[in-house]
């Protein structure tokens, strides 16, 4: 018998940014906008092709582990909606598999952002609400880094 299992969850994050959804957007887009939020900083290395059909490939190592994040775009709608799916590992092992759609919704000159995330979070290498916790702490550094001029269009 295996001791093999799959834990499935889904969250919604909702944060208010005051920037123009099309600045938030530049923040997806834009590696070195991007750079400025995403990740646990430190060495690491990014690369982004950001465009339906596109990948993105982060890796940096924390606390003695080395973690991968790897993206593919599957809905790319300018200024409103990003889509894509994404698996990250923990030195080399697969810990979970995500469908993520980040709506961008205009909110008077500012925008109102909805993450959603449904993920499997495999024999027991992650847990939801870990990931949960760590998206938190991403779109806050998001909102500080817009808040200091990241992503200007």
């Amino acid at each position: 018998m295996s001791n093999r299992s799959a834990t499935h969850s889904t969250f919604v994050i909702e944060r208010n940014y005051d920037v123009s959804p099309a600045r938030v957007f530049a923040a997806w887009a834009d590696v070195n906008a991007k750079g400025q939020w995403f990740g646990p900083g430190g060495e690491h290395e990014h690369e982004l092709d950001f465009r339906e059909g596109g990948r993105e490939h982060f890796e940096a190592a924390v606390e003695g582990a080395v973690y991968s994040y790897d993206a593919l775009y599957e809905d790319i709608v300018r200024g409103e909606r990003i889509v894509y799916t994404y698996k990250m590992h923990r030195d080399g092992v697969r810990i979970s598999v995500s469908v993520t759609t980040v709506e961008l919704l205009a909110d008077g000159d500012g925008t109102h952002l909805r993450y959603t995330e449904q993920g499997v979070f495999l024999d027991g290498e992650d847990k939801p609400e870990l990931r949960e916790h760590g998206t938190k702490e991403l779109l806050d550094k998001l909102g500080e880094a817009l808040a200091q001029g990241a992503a200007t269009v």
